[in-house]
């Protein structure tokens, strides 16, 4: 949401407002790593086991990952966590995970 010190949205509206705040202020550029931010979720979801809060993760990206097998491991290791990761290409790139 634009937000580092309190990062989370309410409901869909909530993403779809960060959504539209960051197209006006975010510029894409690479190289394209998803692991850090994957990570970061993921310390968040795991100081919160105890079912009262579920993370997801919504990543639009323009690039075709540039840290794949660190980001299959960060999406491995974050598997049991409450939390869910969309990955959402947009854009001309090859988004087929090779």
């Amino acid at each position: 949401n634009g937000d580092a010190a309190n990062p989370a949205c309410s409901g869909i509206e909530g993403v779809l407002e960060a959504y539209h705040r960051s197209l006006r202020s975010v510029q894409l550029y690479g190289p394209t790593n998803f692991a850090p931010v994957v990570n970061h979720v993921a310390r968040s979801a795991a100081a919160v086991l105890d079912g009262s809060q579920y993370f997801v993760l919504l990543i639009i990206t323009d690039g075709v990952i540039s840290d794949m097998a660190q980001t299959k491991e960060a999406i491995v290791n974050a598997a049991k966590l409450p939390m869910s990761i969309i990955i959402v290409g947009v854009g001309q790139a090859e988004f087929d995970g090779k």
